[in-house]
C-alpha cells in the first residue's frame, strides 16, 4: 500500500492556487517561459503528459507541455488543462471551419462534379471538406493528371445545372498546367488551383513537423526528392500517409489552397443564371 507523503513545505513557500481553465479551441494564450503567444489548436496525450498546440497570427504552430501554471490568459497565471468530452460550449464545427449540421444526411449528389489531379488531393480534400461536400451532394473525382482535360471535359458537357470545377496543381503562368486550363475555361467551368509542385507542399510544414519544404533539383522525381531530404524512407505512400494524418482542419492548409477549393465548391453550388435563374 502506497503510503501517504505530507507537504512539508513551509506554509509561506507554497504557491498560491492559479485557476485551471480548459484549453477550448481557438483560446487564446501566452506560454510563460517563451512568451509565445497564440490560440489552441488541439491537445494531444503524450507518453511525456498532455501537450497543447499553439498557433499565433502568423500560421506558426507551437507545441508545449500542460504544466502547472504554465500560461497566461489576460494577464493571469493559469493551468490549463485538457478540456471536457460533455458538450461544446461554442457551436461544432466542421474540419474546414463551417458550423456543424448534427444529424444532416447527405444530399443526393449533383450533376455537377469537382475534378482534382490525383488520389492525394482527393483524400486532403476528403480530409477537410468532407462533411460539407455531403451536405452539399459534391461528388470529387481525381483526374491522374491534367494532359487529358479537355477531352474530360467534352465528355462531361458541362451546363448552368451540371457546373464543373477543376483543381490543378502547380497552375502558374507560363505553365502548361495553365495552357491546358485556357483551352477549357468558359462559363460553366472553372479551373482553379495552387502554386505548389505538388498537393504535400499545401500542408503547413509546422503541421508536418519540418521547418520547410526541401527545395528538389529540378530532374528529380519530387515526392521521392522530398522523403530523401528529410530522412524519411523513400515510400512515396507512407510519406503521404504521414503527412495526411497531420491534416487535422483548415488550420493546418495554407491559404492558396483554401481559395481555390472554397472558390470551386461555390462554382459548382451556385443557382444556375440566366433568365430563369436571375
Amino acid at each position: 500500500m502506497r503510503s501517504y507523503q505530507p507537504d512539508l513545505t513551509p506554509p509561506w513557500k507554497r504557491s498560491a492556487p492559479v485557476p485551471e481553465v480548459p484549453a477550448e479551441p481557438d483560446l487564446v494564450v501566452e506560454e510563460v517561459s517563451t512568451g509565445f503567444c497564440g490560440a489552441v489548436i488541439r491537445c494531444e496525450k503524450t507518453a511525456q503528459g498532455p501537450t497543447v498546440t499553439l498557433e499565433d497570427r502568423f500560421g506558426k504552430h507551437r507545441v508545449f507541455p500542460m504544466e502547472p501554471r504554465g500560461f497566461l490568459l489576460e494577464g493571469e497565471v493559469v493551468t490549463l488543462v485538457r478540456p471536457s468530452a460533455a458538450a461544446p460550449a461554442r457551436p461544432a464545427r466542421t474540419a474546414s471551419g463551417s458550423i456543424a449540421v448534427p444529424g444532416a444526411r447527405a444530399r443526393v449528389a449533383r450533376a455537377g462534379r469537382i475534378y482534382v489531379e490525383g488520389r492525394h488531393d482527393a483524400e486532403l480534400v476528403e480530409r477537410v471538406w468532407g462533411d460539407d461536400l455531403r451536405i452539399e451532394g459534391v461528388v470529387v473525382e481525381y483526374l491522374e493528371g491534367v494532359d487529358d482535360l479537355p477531352a474530360i471535359v467534352r465528355e462531361f458537357s458541362p451546363g448552368p445545372d451540371a457546373r464543373l470545377g477543376v483543381l490543378v496543381d502547380h497552375l502558374v503562368p507560363g505553365s502548361k498546367e495553365s495552357r491546358i486550363a485556357e483551352r477549357v475555361s468558359d462559363a460553366d467551368v472553372l479551373v482553379v488551383g495552387h502554386p505548389y509542385i505538388d498537393v504535400w507542399e499545401a500542408v503547413k510544414p509546422s503541421s508536418v513537423g519540418i521547418p520547410a519544404w526541401p527545395v528538389v533539383p529540378r530532374g528529380q522525381d519530387w515526392k521521392s526528392g522530398v522523403c530523401r531530404a528529410l530522412g524519411w524512407p523513400e515510400n512515396t505512400g507512407a510519406a503521404w500517409q504521414r503527412i495526411l494524418s497531420a491534416v487535422r482542419s483548415y488550420r493546418d492548409l495554407e491559404p492558396a489552397l483554401l481559395g481555390s477549393v472554397e472558390h470551386l465548391i461555390d462554382f459548382v453550388t451556385a443557382p444556375p443564371t440566366g433568365p430563369s435563374g436571375d
